[in-house]
């Protein structure tokens, strides 16, 4: 089962899903020499539209990966959006991962929170399982921010805090 989320449990992933660990929010920053090519990722938005990482490239984008059924999710929710409009007019793009999840469920969270940026809708996981080999999301939720290479520049595993992000991210943009 994914480890930290608490929810509805009918739309969690299948016991025996071990790909994923708890974690504790912290923002790991990686020197820019040890930085892995983030995959090309794209697919369906909630919105009915289509999204892609190359569609952001010379940008810093971070990937946050969530899903409805996951309470910490919900409690980053408001700094997510917060750190987004904080940066927006500063090249740094948010890109949501709806993950496992079903659409409805997903577009309900979408209205209540009105995060202001796009989501992948990512129902079979595919998004994170590309991330395999490289640094992989690994819990749900999960932050990446990748930079303006295309490099995954840094990794949360599990609820960010305001601070936390808004300062790597600032970091991973000043570069």
């Amino acid at each position: 089962m994914v480890a930290g989320c608490a929810g509805n449990q009918s739309g969690q992933p299948q016991a025996g899903d071990t790909r994923f660990v708890a974690g504790d929010g912290k923002m790991q920053v990686f020197e820019a020499g040890e930085r892995k090519p983030a995959p090309a990722i794209e697919g369906p938005t909630l919105d009915g539209g289509t999204a892609s990482l190359a569609a952001h490239k010379g940008k810093v984008v971070v990937l946050n990966f969530w899903a409805s059924w996951c309470g910490p999710c919900r409690a980053e929710a408001p700094v997510l959006k917060e750190v987004a409009a904080k940066t927006k007019n500063s090249g740094v793009e948010f890109l949501g991962v709806d993950f496992k999840d079903r659409q409805a469920d997903a577009l309900a969270f979408e209205r209540t929170e009105k995060t202001g940026y796009p989501h992948l809708f990512d129902q079979p996981g595919k998004v994170a399982l590309a991330f395999q080999g490289t640094v992989p999301p690994a819990a749900i939720p999960s932050t990446l921010i990748i930079d303006e290479q295309g490099r995954i520049a840094a990794r949360a595993l599990g609820a960010v805090k305001y601070t936390d992000l808004l300062d790597a991210v600032t970091k991973v943009r000043d570069e």
